[in-house]
């Protein structure tokens, strides 16, 4: 269990190093993911301090902690 966390985690930090924010929704279409699964991947990074899980209107947006300076 442990290991396909690990690597739902994996494929979420990935997705998120090349859309930079997503929210949860289409976030967890992208890593497809089974839903208890990306949920402790998105807690495990969260806990890690990794990612920014900030409040919108109706739903959460995810991205990495460290945000790329754009030039």
């Amino acid at each position: 269990m442990e290991e396909e966390i690990g690597k739902t985690a994996g494929a979420i930090w990935q997705a998120l190093s090349t859309q930079c924010e997503l929210s949860l929704t289409r976030l967890n279409n992208q890593v497809k993911a089974r839903a208890p699964v990306f949920d402790w991947a998105i807690g495990w990074l969260a806990r890690e301090d990794q990612i920014v899980i900030p409040a919108e209107k109706r739903s959460f947006r995810i991205r990495t902690q460290r945000r790329r300076a754009l030039y």
